[in-house]
């Protein structure tokens, strides 16, 4: 090989870093330069368009008008529509609160009615405890002992209790009709009584706030 070959130096990769670099900034100043350039001043070219027809700067300046009322119009549809959307996000907020509210209110609800069904079964299982010592104590009597005034004072104890809890008990008289709501048919019998009126109850019923809980059993006179 030459000394002359052997003298000749390769290019230094620092500095054709430096100028891609350089380069690439040009370019981009290019790039600001044309797009600063596009930007067009619409009250500029309405006046070049008049300094050439008066007419079609008119033209030129209605149509900008038009741009910036449009432009106008979409600022404020978008602040419309931003507000509406605050809205039905608070809407929604409030919706779920009371959603929400709602839930817990029918749980206490239920709490409520089932401690109010626990302690008016308590109360009732109280004052029946009452009618039942009465009874033992009837029972504990000499054999001898006439327990009738006792049994009888414990089932006008009884009666009372049942009328506190507005429970009614379903005893026709003779001679009434049957309702089938209320009376159940269990014998066909000779009687004095008109044909298919009641002659007498063989089991009373009971009815509580104008349900029947149980039909009064009866006897009813035969048609013939």
């Amino acid at each position: 090989m030459s000394e002359e070959s052997a003298d000749l130096e390769e290019p230094d990769a620092t500095e054709s870093t430096d100028a891609d670099s350089d380069g690439e900034q040009e370019s981009e100043a290019e790039t600001t330069a044309t797009t600063e350039s596009l930007e067009v001043d619409p009250e500029s070219v309405v006046a070049e368009v008049r300094d050439v027809d008066e007419d079609l700067g008119d033209s030129v300046q209605a149509i900008v008008d038009r741009l910036a009322t449009a432009e106008e119009t979409i600022a404020a549809d978008k602040e419309t529509i931003d507000a509406h959307e605050d809205r039905i996000e608070e809407l929604e907020s409030k919706l779920r609160r009371s959603k929400a509210d709602f839930q817990n209110y029918k749980k206490r609800s239920k709490r409520k009615q089932d401690q109010i069904r626990e302690r008016a079964t308590e109360d009732l299982v109280g004052r029946l405890t009452k009618v039942r010592d009465n009874l033992v104590r009837a029972l504990e009597q000499d054999a001898d002992t006439d327990i009738r005034p006792g049994v009888e004072s414990t089932l006008s104890e009884f009666d009372r209790i049942l009328g506190e809890e507005n429970v009614e008990i379903i005893e026709p008289e003779p001679g009434e009709e049957v309702d089938p709501e209320r009376h159940e048919v269990m014998l066909q019998v000779e009687s004095d009584e008109p044909a298919g009126s009641i002659v007498n109850v063989y089991q009373p019923g009971y009815e509580m706030a104008e349900k029947v809980i149980r039909p009064a059993q009866v006897t009813v006179s035969d048609d013939e």
